[in-house]
């Protein structure tokens, strides 16, 4: 029985580090460069757009769901440590929590309440929009690499 719960929570983990993975990626590989493009105000503006749009039932069920069940196999893993793969799965489970949900907290929501706060016609706006810019798309490729990275560790402790 706790067998086929645990590969049941490894599948969900990966699907849902996949998921968000990819979404990161869409922003690091054409969504920031898009937005770049664009006059500073209007991508100041598209921006706070998608950050209160973010901020749905489906988006955060992937991402905070992903990270309850990673959070449940990173216990699992330590409480069965012999069992083949607990540390492929210790280590799925910390990448996502720490280098997406982590970074996501520590970096990128407070880039995100700085950019909400500003004018977007302003210089003080187009000076953020400048550093925000590199800074976000840079932590993006963190939570990027570490949701993928984690993807592929549930994956390979499937196999195990």
């Amino acid at each position: 029985m706790i067998e086929t719960f645990l590969v049941a929570l490894s599948y969900l983990a990966a699907l849902g580090a996949g998921l968000v993975a990819g979404i990161f990626f869409a922003f690091s590989a054409f969504v920031m460069t898009a937005l770049s493009r664009l006059r500073p105000e209007q991508g100041i503006g598209a921006m706070q757009s998608i950050n209160v749009a973010v901020l749905n039932p489906w988006f955060l069920a992937a991402f905070f769901g992903t990270a309850a069940v990673c959070a449940l196999l990173a216990v699992l893993a330590v409480l069965d440590w012999s069992r083949p793969g607990a540390i492929t799965l210790l280590s799925g489970a910390l990448l996502y929590l720490l280098g997406c949900i982590g970074v996501t907290l520590g970096f990128n929501v407070p880039l995100n309440k700085k950019l909400a706060a500003v004018e977007p016609n302003s210089a003080e706006g187009r000076e953020l929009w400048r550093r925000y810019l590199s800074a976000w798309t840079a932590w993006n490729h963190v939570r990027t690499l570490a949701s993928l990275a984690a993807a592929a560790s549930f994956i390979i402790a499937l196999r195990s």
